[in-house]
């Protein structure tokens, strides 16, 4: 059985929950394997809408049993307050697993995320201010906390008082901030160990066993391609590796136990925070896109950047993550223009750019060059197979197929969770 890896093929926020839940009646885990809660997903079921920012989409689906892997970064306040709230509209959660090896997001690390962007001023990179950033880097330094470090006292009261050692004279001399007390971040911390606890496992041996089974694993990512701290649009990225690579470290799994890789595709482009975005509109354009698809961050709250759809960005996504195929999401939304533009390469000092350049000033001076298609009034969301779209909407599937270089397996028409033609099955 396969074991698959969902994610972001632009700048995040392409529908992955919607994405995850489709799968989820089919799926024995789901694993969230990188970021924190400065993710979120957005999942429809019947009525009932459900944000989601730190826990995997498949704590929706009945059976499934929902993973946070090694490599994601957690709030503990946050992941107690979503659980919570789900028992509180009726949601299981008793399945959750979590690693003892994720990293905690502690209330230094947030602070210090927000004054330093505060400190960045007009060169901030957008953060969420949820402390992700410098928890990843705590990690890097090897001065980070993990899950495991709540449940001995004299190991994580050496922990903080090391990593604030540093901290405590950044926030004191440069920020001009008040030193925070380890004592008291020990005791808060301290706090949540007992509600966490039953959830904490050495996650990485049950995933590997279940895949030894024939277990059905599907490996969730945050974010987007491009706000891969590798392979994306540098410096304006996150912390961590959204990319299909980051399944593995963020896991604990090897290449090899990998089948397929699926790439969420807006049927248009969209993205929160600072950097470039060659095909962003300010026009009414623009402003429809935004408005119909609702195009607002689930976690942040964020109006979202939005421009036409983007081959080079979705040909890169490809090559980069391996993927084999595309869920093509939000094709409703474009209902109604009578010509949808698509951006099929790049203009950069004059020269026609086939390819995402690699180089930060090309990409921040690339032009879109367009191809037109034809668009159609139809309303799609009724839909239930490829051929109950309007002409020109297959024709603009079938060009985006093209030109992204993978196959497109599913497309969302709607919001809801039955709203979705699947074309090729993922498993």
């Amino acid at each position: 059985m396969p074991a698959l890896v969902l994610l972001g093929a632009q700048w995040g926020d392409e529908g992955k929950g919607k994405a995850t839940d489709l799968l989820g009646g089919s799926v024995d885990y789901v694993v969230r394997y990188q970021g924190g809660n400065n993710a979120g997903h957005t999942v429809v079921v019947g009525d009932q809408k459900y944000a989601l920012h730190l826990l995997p989409s498949g704590i929706l689906s009945p059976g499934c049993t929902p993973v946070i892997g090694n490599g994601v970064v957690i709030d503990p306040a946050v992941l107690l307050s979503e659980l919570r709230g789900l028992n509180e509209r009726g949601i299981d959660t008793s399945k959750l697993l979590v690693s003892g090896n994720a990293h905690v997001i502690t209330p230094y690390n947030v602070t210090l995320d927000k004054v330093g962007e505060r400190f960045l001023g007009k060169r901030k990179i957008g953060t969420t201010g949820r402390g992700i950033g410098p928890t990843y880097a705590d990690k890097i330094n090897r001065v980070g906390i993990r899950i495991q470090d709540l449940y001995d006292e004299s190991i994580l009261t050496q922990k903080v008082e090391a990593a604030l050692e540093g901290k405590n004279q950044l926030l004191t001399k440069l920020y001009n901030r008040r030193a925070i007390e380890s004592a008291q971040i020990v005791e808060e911390l301290l706090g949540y160990a007992e509600q966490i606890k039953p959830y904490v496992a050495d996650t990485t041996l049950i995933i590997n066993r279940a895949l030894d089974e024939e277990k059905v694993v599907l490996f969730e990512g945050g974010q987007g391609t491009l706000l891969d701290v590798d392979h994306g649009t540098y410096p304006f990225v996150t912390s961590s590796n959204p990319t299909a690579g980051g399944a593995c470290t963020g896991a604990g799994v090897g290449p090899t136990k990998i089948s397929r890789v699926i790439g969420i595709l807006k049927a248009y482009t969209t993205r929160v925070g600072a950097g470039p975005f060659p095909t962003e509109l300010f026009d009414a354009d623009g402003e429809a896109l935004r408005r119909i698809g609702g195009e607002r961050g689930v976690t942040t709250g964020r109006d979202r950047r939005c421009g036409w759809f983007d081959a080079p960005i979705a040909r890169y996504a490809t090559r980069v993550n391996g993927l084999t195929d595309f869920f093509l999401t939000k094709l409703d939304v474009l209902t109604g223009w009578e010509e949808i533009p698509v951006c099929v390469a790049y203009e950069i000092d004059g020269k026609r750019v086939e390819e995402l350049p690699y180089s930060q000033t090309d990409f921040h001076h690339a032009k879109p060059i367009y191809e037109t298609f034809p668009g159609w009034s139809e309303d799609i969301t009724k839909a239930k197979t490829f051929a109950d779209l309007p002409k020109n909407a297959q024709a603009y599937v079938k060009a985006l197929e093209e030109m992204s270089g993978a196959p497109i397996s599913a497309i969302g028409v709607g919001p809801g969770r039955t709203e979705t033609i699947e074309i090729n099955s993922f498993l």
